[in-house]
């Protein structure tokens, strides 16, 4: 490793979060060199080593997205945050299990960026998105797969959008109509039957 590289990994983890930033670009536009030492501090005890890595790992255009769904089950709220807004600019269909996951998180905004990583997939998400609305699990995973499913637009999930208008919840019905009207069904709707 240089002496150049050297410095800028200390100053991603030098605890400074100004300085942090300013090396995140640098060593992202390294591409694989800088790897191994991403990888190190993924492994790290530390939670801000984690997070700077991940942070830097976003930054690059083709970084290793089994690094980034790995991360998602990281013990520290803020490094899965992390992971998850990675996995918003880098989609990856192997991540749809532990974004699913990640819909029932007791943090709402981990939740919420799960959300928009499958959003961000897109077609792919759409029947494990369709499984999640229609279980009987927790109100916050299946109202955040009845956003994901709005914003994404496919008519597969025509049906259970439908069904969602039924819903006591006020925020589920919003996102059924709203992704009803995306796709074009926001004039009437006809219960069969």
């Amino acid at each position: 490793m240089t002496d150049e590289l050297s410095a800028l990994l200390a100053e991603l983890t030098c605890g400074d979060d100004a300085r942090a930033e300013a090396a995140v670009s640098d060593l992202a536009g390294r591409g694989d060199v800088i790897l191994p030492a991403l990888k190190a501090l993924l492994n790290s005890a530390e939670v801000d080593a984690r997070w700077w890595s991940i942070r830097t790992l976003a930054q690059m255009s083709a970084p290793p997205s089994d690094w980034l769904i790995a991360a998602l089950a990281d013990s520290t709220g803020e490094v899965r945050q992390c992971a998850l807004l990675a996995l918003c600019l880098h989609p990856d269909a192997d991540a749809i299990p532990a974004l699913i996951r990640l819909l029932a998180d007791p943090e709402p905004v981990s939740a919420e960026l799960a959300s928009s990583a499958l959003t961000a997939i897109g077609s792919q998400a759409v029947p494990a998105l369709i499984e999640s609305l229609e279980n009987d699990g927790a109100h916050k995973a299946r109202l955040e797969a009845v956003r994901a499913l709005s914003a994404i637009r496919d008519p597969r999930a025509i049906l259970s959008l439908m069904a969602a208008l039924e819903e006591d919840s006020l925020a589920m019905q919003f996102w059924a109509e709203a992704g009803l009207e995306r796709l074009g069904l926001g004039m009437v709707y006809l219960k069969p039957e």
